[in-house]
């Protein structure tokens, strides 16, 4: 898809130069001044999109809030979301580019004239738009060492147990899943190099355990164990919420983007590693259980403390190429309080910082 829109945008542009060649009455203009306005609105479509983005989410949360959706509907419609959002900035950045390296291949074409479109180049349904009057008046800051992202995560889940190897976990290794969302700010930490970036923000985390062997958890006083579930299950989930603030250290090469009135660096295509950890609180706990009773299917939701650890903290580290991590995140809490035996949950997927 990608591939044909390219194809597509470069016809266009060709097909518009060759009707700008038959008018010889049309002025010629500098075409470095439409590519600096090009390379600006690249950051301008990163910033609409991630708006967008947010709007879709509170929207999303105001219908679970309502109870018109449930809380797995929920993430799935927020993960659509994000992946609608990285495709859009990656598409309509792709076409900047692609106009961009236009004008550079034809810097000495005298006719062509991108002028008269009156601030626009190809608004292929509004996907990018060029030189507006709002842009042209609006200062731009000349350095900006702390920009944001939106940070999406998600893949495997389960626990450390003590005394315990991984491999005989009592939770289902596939079925066991994370899901991450929120918001981090990242802070160039030197003047004048970009290899040491500050990245901390909020987020909120899902962990969810699924017991293996027909079993479910039970709290029994201050003790939560698994027993034998009297049905046969058809699912039995664990999810335990929490809002954390992360803080990371992220190292690797940027580039530096240096103009008459601002400097930016960016890290596109650029490999990173972060490492870090996070500290917050649990605000909410709650197993799903699902079985059939006599034919009859039945769906019950059991939302209580569990005797799960209220504050939580850990260590988490992510190694990226681009926008795209390998993400992996321990708690140092241990999931459950006063537990006989303690357990440790620990989190590896994948992670998007979408900038």
């Amino acid at each position: 898809m990608q591939t044909i829109t390219k194809q597509l945008v470069l016809l266009a542009l060709i097909f518009s130069m060759q009707l700008i060649h038959a008018q010889d009455t049309i002025p010629t203009i500098k075409n470095q001044k439409d590519i600096e306005l090009l390379e600006s609105e690249k950051i301008t479509i990163q910033e609409e999109e991630k708006e967008n983005l947010k709007k879709e989410v509170e929207a999303i949360n105001k219908k679970l809030d309502e109870g018109k959706i449930t809380k797995d509907e929920a993430e799935n419609l927020k993960m659509d979301a994000a992946k609608k959002a990285a495709l859009n900035i990656e598409n309509r950045i792709a076409i900047a580019d692609n106009t961009i390296e236009l004008l550079k291949r034809n810097t000495d074409y005298k006719k062509i004239n991108l002028s008269k479109y009156e601030g626009s180049i190809l608004k292929f349904g509004n996907l990018i738009t060029v030189g507006s009057n709002e842009t042209k008046n609006k200062p731009r800051k000349y350095d900006r060492r702390t920009a944001s992202d939106f940070v999406l995560a998600y893949g495997f889940n389960n626990a450390i147990i003590e005394g315990e190897s991984l491999n005989n976990s009592p939770y289902k290794f596939g079925g066991s899943r994370f899901f991450e969302m929120g918001w981090a700010w990242k802070t160039r930490v030197f003047d004048n190099t970009n290899f040491m970036r500050l990245k901390y923000g909020v987020s909120l985390q899902i962990n969810g355990l699924k017991p293996t062997d027909n079993q479910y958890f039970v709290q029994q006083g201050n003790q939560t164990i698994l027993e034998n579930f009297p049905y046969e299950l058809k699912k039995a989930k664990l999810s335990v919420s929490n809002l954390v603030f992360p803080i990371h250290l992220e190292f690797g090469p940027s580039k530096k983007i240096e103009k008459d009135d601002y400097v930016r660096y960016s890290t596109d295509n650029k490999f990173k590693i972060g490492l870090g950890g996070y500290g917050g609180f649990n605000i909410g706990t709650r197993q799903k259980l699902k079985y059939e009773i006599d034919g009859e299917r039945t769906k019950e939701k059991q939302k209580r403390g569990f005797n799960t650890t209220n504050l939580v903290y850990g260590v988490s580290g992510y190694i990226a190429f681009d926008d795209t991590a390998l993400y992996v995140k321990y708690d140092l809490s241990p999931i459950f309080n006063d537990q006989a035996i303690k357990q440790n949950n620990i989190s590896v997927g994948v992670r998007f910082d979408m900038d």
